[in-house]
């Protein structure tokens, strides 16, 4: 058994996320290989702008064009990812059998179970009516009423906050994919347009989470099959089959795997005293062993909650505090909290940072608070 200690590996993942070197291309960012998350809306621009040399100001092109696609993919998140990956990502969406299919839809299980339509012919219905009627951009409001209109009526229950009856919101999130849509980024409200040339939904025996398995091993090692089942929004039974080589390794007491090829890298790490501010939904927040990354769970419970998440400062290999920002017109003010006293220069980095988020904000003065 291969042991490592918290610093080793959080430096490793400082690295491998694109923290510690910034890069001058978008299209270059190792992160895209597994997807950056989109939420709250805005989160993206932010994140993708720590990793890179130069801020991406409102206007820049996420798209890169056309070698990145925004689009609901993991656990129905909306995340940006490079084109080519795009029939990977639908094949490791799609439910290998029915548990598979019930545990990916999480918070809309156990109502759409009541009518059989938290299997996988509820995936392949609501798949083949997104492909039928996207045909020309549509909003999220009429991608839904279109859809809806083309499934079984049992698979758009009432919806109480709607008022009316509608495909259920995570099936159509986790089908979005394989029927063939992607966002549109900076749209309001939110629209959807047609992949080019998409072949249409996985075949069923074409379910495979391999690659998915084997980037989050190795942007988060030493993880455990149920950290990676959990990423994917599945259970380990249905990622077993597809589960990746690895040698078991220990930090801090907790066993997890690492790909052979990685090991010597995670081994020879070693911190890069940077400072970042992080979005919600960041890549680096994306793992499932929080307590290693932010060991105290009163600062856990700050970062990861249910609604209106701060973002984090990152210094170094710690999480050392959280931030919000208020905007007025072109005036951005970022109030951060830390969660020990800041030094001199991590003061000043963080300034520093608050003037690139400016940048992506499209704001002209910036304080930090």
């Amino acid at each position: 058994m291969i042991e490592v200690s918290r610093e080793q590996v959080l430096a490793h993942r400082q690295a491998v996320h694109g923290l510690a070197e910034r890069l001058p291309r978008l299209d270059a960012l190792a992160v895209l290989d597994l997807g950056v998350q989109n939420s709250p809306p805005g989160a993206l621009q932010v994140a993708l702008s720590a990793r890179l040399a130069e801020p991406l100001p409102p206007s820049a092109d996420l798209a890169s064009g056309g070698a990145l696609t925004l689009a609901w993919t993991l656990r129905g998140a909306p995340h940006l990812h490079r084109t080519a990956d795009l029939p990977v990502l639908a094949a490791a969406g799609w439910p290998r059998d029915d548990a598979d299919a019930a545990a990916r839809l999480g918070w809309q299980r156990k109502r759409l179970a009541e009518v059989d339509g938290a299997a996988r012919w509820a995936f392949r219905a609501v798949a083949d009516a997104v492909r039928a009627v996207l045909t020309r951009p549509l909003t999220k409001a009429e991608l839904s009423r279109a859809v809806t209109e083309a499934v079984p009526a049992a698979l758009s229950p009432y919806c109480k906050p709607c008022g009316v009856h509608h495909v259920g919101e995570q099936l159509l999130r986790l089908a979005a994919l394989p029927g063939g849509a992607r966002l549109v980024p900076g749209s309001r409200p939110l629209t959807f347009e047609p992949i080019p040339q998409w072949p249409g939904p996985p075949a069923d025996d074409a379910a495979c989470t391999a690659p998915v398995q084997g980037a989050y091993l190795r942007f988060f090692a030493p993880a455990t099959d149920a950290d990676i089942a959990g990423f994917l929004g599945t259970t380990r039974a249905a990622t077993a089959p597809d589960r990746p080589a690895a040698v078991p390794v220990t930090v801090e007491g907790r066993a997890g795997l690492v790909a052979e090829d990685d090991v010597a890298a995670l081994r020879a790490a070693r911190r890069h005293d940077v400072v970042r501010l992080l979005p919600p939904s960041d890549p680096y927040l994306q793992g499932r062993d929080r307590e290693l990354l932010v060991p105290e769970p009163a600062h856990r419970k700050q970062i990861w909650t249910s609604l209106g998440a701060p973002g984090v400062v990152v210094s170094g290999v710690d999480v050392v505090g959280v931030w919000r920002p208020t905007q007025k017109a072109r005036r951005l003010e970022v109030a951060v909290t830390p969660f020990r006293a800041l030094d001199a220069g991590e003061r000043a980095a963080v300034a520093a940072e608050a003037e690139r988020l400016a940048v992506v904000r499209g704001a002209a003065e910036v304080t930090v608070a």
